[in-house]
């Protein structure tokens, strides 16, 4: 099965759960540990857990100059989706939509990793991609997220990684196995 149809399939069932993230993150009864820069979150029925962050800075450029840009919820995900055998899903909200057939880089330290996009959502292409961006995160001190809106307004935020590997240890002990 082509990539662009695998998209196809989960960008329902994702899109849904992914956006309705940052509206739960805001939910303070559902929130069960903070880890510096990175929350911890679980819901119950179905059970899930997430770590979630939102970035210290962003910078919105078009044609090389900065410019104003209004934008959404923007966060950066890893989710434990234990009932749809999901465990470690790297995802990533840019408060806009993405261009269409352009993909998001995230890098962190030396490592540069793409993420394929629908709508506001990007993530990786597969567990194996999301393993190595966790192992990257666990190691680096920030993630920079760099996307292209529909406008080509060129985003960059960037994320804190402190707390990340405490955050994301907790999430998978709750809702990894």
């Amino acid at each position: 099965m082509k990539l662009t149809n695998i998209a196809s399939v989960l960008t329902s069932a994702l899109a849904a759960a992914i956006l309705a993230l940052p509206a739960a993150a805001q939910d303070s009864s559902n929130r069960v540990n903070t880890e510096t820069d990175w929350s911890v979150f679980v819901e119950d029925n179905p059970t899930q857990c997430w770590i979630v962050s939102a970035p210290k800075s962003i910078r919105n450029t078009r044609d090389g100059q900065e410019v104003a840009a209004r934008r959404g919820d923007i966060r950066l995900f890893v989710s434990y989706w234990p009932g749809s055998d999901k465990k470690g899903e790297v995802s990533a909200t840019g408060g806009y939509p993405y261009a269409d057939g352009s993909t998001v880089t995230i890098q962190i330290g030396s490592d540069a990793f793409e993420m394929f996009t629908d709508g506001e959502l990007a993530w990786a292409a597969s567990p194996t991609d999301d393993e190595r961006i966790i192992t990257a995160m666990k190691r680096g001190a920030q993630a920079v997220v760099v996307g292209r809106s529909g406008r080509g307004t060129r985003t960059e935020d960037t994320f804190s990684l402190l707390g990340f590997t405490a955050a994301v240890a907790d999430a998978e002990n709750r809702c990894g196995s």
